[in-house]
């Protein structure tokens, strides 16, 4: 299997993205990276036992759908892209792919999502798997927020899920109903 990476752009900076035949297998917002930085590649290339090769150009597709989700844009990227799930096992690719199903501008707790998972009781777990998603943004993991409805935490930025979480609202709130008639008029 080949592996080879590009970057996007981001209001939160550059994302690596990192492409198998299979589809995208990592889009990744490393602290503090750029894409000149020679440390971009390390972890994802110790997951895949591989080393990435360039592919200017391959996250073309990614960029537009990001501008879109960035401009308000009920996005889906499960829907949208091939995700290659296999830095994801067991129960934390379970839990991920039922964060996939929240609706666009709303939220779940992690209890939800893990009875969604089909394992009541694991919020715990799907907490883990939200944290280590190797599908940052692409995975709506920021949707996943705690039984009292706090957002809690995302990484080590906090600010970057209520950022996402307060894009999504105020989108959802200014988006005309399927029907095209707003509530009141």
């Amino acid at each position: 299997m080949s592996f080879r990476y590009d970057f996007a752009d981001t209001p939160f900076g550059d994302a690596l993205l990192v492409f198998s035949d299979d589809g995208l297998v990592a889009f990744d917002l490393p602290e503090g990276m750029h894409r000149d930085s020679p440390w971009a590649l390390e972890a994802i290339s110790r997951m895949l036992h591989a080393l990435p090769e360039p592919d200017p150009g391959a996250g073309e597709e990614i960029d537009e759908l990001l501008r879109a989700y960035f401009d308000g844009e009920p996005i889906r990227f499960d829907q949208e892209l091939r995700l290659d799930w296999r830095l994801a096992n067991g129960f934390s690719r379970t839990a991920l792919q039922a964060v996939c199903e929240i609706p666009w501008g709303e939220t779940a707790s992690y209890g939800e999502v893990a009875a969604l998972a089909g394992s009541p009781g694991a919020a715990r777990a799907v907490g883990t798997a939200c944290r280590t998603t190797p599908f940052s943004i692409v995975v709506p993991v920021h949707r996943v927020v705690r039984a009292d409805g706090s957002p809690g935490q995302y990484g080590a930025h906090p600010e970057r899920k209520q950022y996402l979480l307060e894009l999504e609202s105020d989108a959802a709130a200014h988006r005309p109903p399927a029907d095209g008639v707003r509530p009141g008029v």
